[in-house]
């Protein structure tokens, strides 16, 4: 047999900003799969509402409340979880401005959660893993196309994606041979309760649709099953890479 299948089965996912769009939609995908979702999100009623939907399909969750941005806090709550084998570093957002009115409230906050936090999950979760050595880990990192793109009004979140990419790539490089893998995802526009927001602006819209050669905005389900790609043995020969889900946006 040449075809290998996503079997997640006794596996632990970690997934940050697990409450709300892609982190919500992956947590649910790993369930599927087979995997034991740990389930990270500042806001428990998320939590709670993605706990009934995992168990509608028989899966299973532990439920982590928890800011990434507390350092203090991410470090005991994970302190309490013995096996990670995945992590989906997810949690993120975006304040577009134009580059001259960039706050500096603004910038502080996107770098330090979508990239600071973002290192700080992923050094923790690989510590663990290395305690777990028979276990292969994978981790995927939620990026971008503007990870490998520019678009104006959106330089700190280009300088954050941007960043997520190079850290996915030293750390793709140095523990290769520590049996962890490590990915990033990188998608276009997706159909996400934030991307709903920026499209309630019409031009934007037609802009960022016109853009995308497909004509379309991604779906959840398109990003989260190449999330569960990642985290299996289906990509065993697969680290430090980006796979792009971008409809030919960064093809042109």
């Amino acid at each position: 047999m040449y075809l290998q299948k996503i079997n997640l089965k006794n596996k632990y996912a970690l997934v940050t900003g697990a409450g709300k769009g892609l982190g919500r939609a992956c947590s649910i995908a790993l369930a599927e799969a087979g995997a034991t979702i740990i389930a990270l999100s500042r806001t428990s009623t998320d939590l709670d509402k993605l706990e009934k939907e995992i168990k509608k399909i028989k899966g299973k969750i532990i439920k982590v409340p928890c800011d990434i941005m507390n350092y203090k806090d991410l470090k005991k709550q994970l302190d309490k979880i013995k096996v990670i084998d995945i992590l989906v570093n997810n949690a993120g957002t975006n304040i577009p401005e134009p580059f001259e009115k960039i706050k500096q409230t603004s910038m502080n906050y996107l770098v330090d959660l979508n990239l600071k936090s973002a290192f700080n999950v992923a050094q923790l979760v690989v510590n663990k893993m290395l305690k777990n050595k028979k276990r292969p880990g994978s981790i995927i990192n939620m990026s971008s196309q503007l990870g490998h793109v520019g678009m104006s009004g959106r330089n700190i979140y280009n300088m954050t994606k941007f960043g997520i990419e190079g850290l996915t790539k030293g750390m793709g490089v140095e523990l290769a041979k520590k049996n962890i893998r490590v990915n990033t995802v990188a998608p276009t526009f997706v159909e996400t309760p934030m991307v709903k927001k920026f499209f309630k602006d019409k031009n934007f819209k037609r802009l960022a649709l016109g853009k995308i050669p497909m004509g379309k905005a991604a779906s959840e389900s398109d990003v989260a099953t190449t999330v569960c790609f990642l985290a299996s043995s289906a990509s065993s020969m697969i680290t430090g890479s980006s796979i792009i889900i971008d409809g030919g946006w960064t093809a042109q």
